[in-house]
């Protein structure tokens, strides 16, 4: 078998175990509140406001400082993207520098294609979205690591082990939500990890605590009073991509149908 022809089974066999047949159920948090004997008592979830979300960056740059990731890089663990939608039904989306310094400017950025100047008169709407990994309940990055690398807490969160990955990029390819890299340093694979080494301590997440506005909050689902579990049990919540049945744990206030 040639180099060409093992990739392309490489990708075919990742393509498969990405949305198992098994995976095909709707999400529904209140599974996740009942505690099966022997599991975990926590299981972490987040919830984003995008109604709060002002675009300002902060949570980039703590994100950055809190887990080593070089400032100067397009590599980041979360970032916030930039909606606009015009008043002829076009959207345009932009994330300059994953929104590290905010947005300065007016003008889409849209990379190699330069930038997009939109009159206020013709948005009918914009808005932001901060994004990081969902840590996903049936994750089909752990599914497709050939070296156990990537795997899943009992508490639900989804960590790489840097000392047995091996850099083969499966699990970048596997990921529905692009939210994996490699790390520019370490060249091993790199994603957030709802910042684990804070959170089982008591702490908040970093970008948590940077943010001014409360736009990124993160709970325990398995707490009935815990507030974010209390606001994601409501029912008025959404996910992303909840068609490809990996069940993400970000939960969404507002979310707006043209986000991807």
């Amino acid at each position: 078998m040639n180099r060409r022809d093992f990739l392309k089974n490489s990708i075919t066999v990742i393509a498969g175990l990405a949305v198992p047949l098994s995976a095909l159920e709707l999400i529904n948090p209140r599974k996740l509140l009942a505690k099966k004997e022997g599991e975990s008592a926590v299981r972490w979830a987040f919830l984003v406001d995008t109604q709060a979300c002002v675009g300002c960056g902060f949570c980039v740059k703590a994100c950055k400082t809190e887990n080593e990731i070089p400032h100067e890089t397009n590599i980041t663990r979360t970032w916030v993207e930039r909606y606009v939608i015009t008043k002829k039904g076009k959207t345009y989306i932009d994330s300059p520098r994953g929104a590290r310094d905010g947005f300065t400017s007016d003008r889409i950025d849209l990379n190699e294609e330069g930038h997009l100047e939109i009159t206020g008169d013709d948005i009918e709407k914009a808005f932001f979205v901060p994004k990081l990994c969902n840590q996903c309940d049936n994750p089909a990055c752990a599914q497709v690591c050939p070296v156990g690398a990537t795997y899943q807490t009992s508490d639900g969160v989804v960590l790489v082990d840097r000392k047995h990955c091996i850099g083969c990029g499966y699990c970048i390819m596997a990921c529905p939500y692009a939210v994996r890299s490699f790390h520019p340093v370490h060249k091993t694979a790199e994603k957030c990890t709802f910042c684990y080494h804070r959170i089982t301590k008591g702490m908040k997440t970093a970008c948590v605590d940077a943010c001014p506005f409360g736009a990124r909050r993160i709970g325990n689902l398995r707490d009935p009073d815990d507030p974010v579990t209390k606001t994601i049990m409501s029912g008025r919540i959404g996910v992303l991509k909840e068609e490809y049945g990996t069940k993400p744990q970000v939960y969404y206030l507002a979310l707006s149908r043209e986000v991807k």
